[in-house]
C-alpha cells in the first residue's frame, strides 16, 4: 500500500515538473516574439430586420357556472360514553424488610512513633579570599579618519539604449 502511495507522489510530482517547464518554455518564446500587427476587422453587410407577426386572437374564455352552495344537514347528537371504572386492587401482603447482620467493629490500631531526628551538625562558617585586582584596559588607539569616495565613484553612470 505504501509503494502505491509513493509511486502516485512520485508520479504527480513529474507531472508537475513537466507542466511548469513547458509553460516557462511557452512564456519564453511569447516574450521573444514580436508583437503583431493589429489588422481591421472586416464590417458585415446589415442584416435586415426579421419581421413582426400578428397577434393571434383567441375567442373569450367560456364563463364557469356557479354551483349552489350544499347545505349540510346537522350532526346527531352523541350520547357521551361511559367512564371506565377500574376494579379495586387486591389487598398484598407486605413484603419482609431484608436484615443485615450486624457489621464487626474495627479495631483500633496504636499510632506509630517515629524515632526522634537525629541532630544536623551545622556548616561551618568560611570566609573567601579577597578577589585578586584585575590589571586595567588597555586603551583604544584613535583611528585617523577615512578619507570620503566621492559620490561619482559609487554611482556610476548606466550606458545608454539599456
Amino acid at each position: 500500500m505504501a509503494s502505491k502511495t509513493c509511486f502516485s507522489i512520485v508520479f504527480f510530482l513529474i507531472a508537475l515538473m513537466f507542466l511548469s517547464h513547458s509553460r516557462a518554455h511557452a512564456a519564453r518564446l511569447l516574450l521573444q516574439t514580436p508583437e503583431a500587427p493589429t489588422l481591421p476587422m472586416p464590417t458585415s453587410p446589415l442584416m435586415p430586420g426579421v419581421p413582426t407577426l400578428p397577434k393571434p386572437k383567441l375567442p373569450p374564455m367560456p364563463g364557469v357556472p356557479t354551483l349552489p352552495k350544499g347545505t349540510l344537514p346537522p350532526m346527531p347528537n352523541v350520547p357521551p360514553l361511559p367512564k371506565p371504572t377500574l376494579p379495586p386492587m387486591p389487598n398484598l401482603p407486605p413484603l419482609p424488610k431484608p436484615t443485615l447482620p450486624p457489621m464487626p467493629s474495627v479495631p483500633t490500631l496504636p499510632k506509630p512513633t517515629l524515632p526522634p531526628k537525629p541532630a544536623v551538625p551545622g556548616m561551618p562558617n568560611v570566609a573567601l579570599p579577597p578577589m585578586p585586582k584585575l590589571p586595567p584596559m588597555p586603551s583604544i588607539p584613535k583611528v585617523p579618519s577615512i578619507p570620503k569616495i566621492p559620490a561619482r565613484f559609487l554611482n556610476p553612470p548606466r550606458p545608454r539604449g539599456l
